[in-house]
């Protein structure tokens, strides 16, 4: 059983899929890694440390190997010389690049979508959806502090009293929570909103003030796999004017929100950024899906009204080394759950197997796209 581990091409992508860590992990299970030439160089990995625990670095480690690991999913033409049917284990984005996923169809492989995992107990430890937006929570704060022209704590001094920094965090899923936590680490009043009624404890017990549309009733938010799921007309009515009067207060805000397989949706609009104060900052986490903020662009720092916005259309990838660390280990806790003994190689349950599986027997297999 090989293993390949390749060196990522998106453009701005800086993580790698497996980590002097996981490549041991996989060979202490039987397998042979074989990792391309400077995979890990941006993620702070250097060829040495593969070799040092018994990985062949190599130009080309796609010949022969039977599962190919990414971050984000080869083109095919990367694989040339793999074997017949081999995984394909990688964020693949099958919504956005479904041309690929015929591709690997039609190359008879066996393509494994990370992102699709369910959300599901026992998978918790394979989710890389959960691992990468925790890391993207915590840097949106970062970065928002980082263009704020002032403090985020309260400081009392004898030139007298800095305010503490208002911070909004709209969508509370697991980016949400770190951004909360996060932003209250540096000492920001913090409040925060979702469409998911459940989520006001997980607020209120990190110390934030919950922000919740009141007496509008069955509005739960909640979808499949705990995911949130598009709301009503009349939720999405209530909703804007209870964030209007509460943006205009703000100094940060955060969003979050992405419903898998869809736009982001739109949370802010330009009339809302005009009420805010100058000098405050937005940072759209859903950018590159769309943008929950008018006006917003990937990669740049915008200014509208007197009001920074900015947005990373990979956040995780500008903290490379421990999302590098985390998604590697998001590989290795999958195929190790998996594996096999008696035929040195993982084989998967229906429940998961069938989740995350897009492609096999030259076909295109997974029901979310098929639908």
């Amino acid at each position: 059983m090989k293993i390949a581990v390749l060196r990522e091409r998106a453009a701005g992508e800086s993580r790698v899929s497996a980590s002097p860590e996981t490549v041991k992990k996989f060979i202490a299970l039987g397998a042979t890694v074989a990792v391309e030439s400077g995979a890990g160089v941006t993620a702070s990995i250097s060829d040495e440390e593969y070799r040092a625990v018994g990985a062949d670095v190599t130009d080309n480690p796609v010949a022969g190997a039977d599962i190919v690991l990414g971050v984000q999913g080869p083109d095919v033409d990367q694989l040339s010389g793999v074997n017949p049917g081999a995984w394909i284990v990688a964020s693949l984005d099958p919504f956005t690049k479904r041309e690929r996923v015929d591709a690997y169809a039609a190359a008879g492989f066996e393509a494994l979508a990370m992102e699709f995992m369910p959300r599901i107990t026992r998978a918790q430890s394979m989710d890389i959806l959960s691992s990468q937006s925790n890391l993207a929570g915590y840097k949106a704060v970062l970065v928002a502090a980082n263009l704020y022209g002032r403090a985020f704590p309260m400081m009392m001094t004898a030139a007298g009293t800095v305010s503490a920094a208002k911070a909004f965090i709209m969508g509370v899923g697991v980016a949400g929570l770190q951004a909360i936590a996060t932003a209250r680490r540096l000492g920001a009043q913090v409040s925060a909103t979702d469409v998911r009624s459940a989520t006001k404890e997980q607020i209120q017990s990190l110390g934030a003030k919950p922000i919740f549309v009141e007496n509008v009733a069955g509005i739960e938010g909640e979808g499949a796999g705990g995911y949130a799921t598009e709301m009503s007309e009349e939720y999405q009515t209530a909703q804007a004017e209870l964030v209007s009067s509460h943006i205009a207060k703000q100094d940060i805000v955060i969003t979050t929100a992405l419903i898998p397989g869809r736009a982001a949706p739109r949370l802010i609009s330009d009339a809302q950024i005009a009420t805010m104060k100058p000098g405050s900052v937005i940072f759209d986490l859903a950018v590159a899906q769309g943008g929950n903020v008018e006006g917003s662009v990937p990669d740049q720092v915008v200014e509208k009204h007197g009001v920074k916005i900015v947005g990373y259309s990979n956040t995780p990838a500008h903290l490379p080394a421990d999302a590098s660390a985390l998604f590697s280990r998001n590989l290795y806790n999958f195929l190790s759950a998996f594996w096999d003994k008696e035929q040195g190689k993982p084989v998967l349950d229906e429940e998961i197997g069938n989740a995350i599986r897009l492609t096999q027997g030259g076909k295109v297999v997974n029901e979310r796209l098929l639908g």
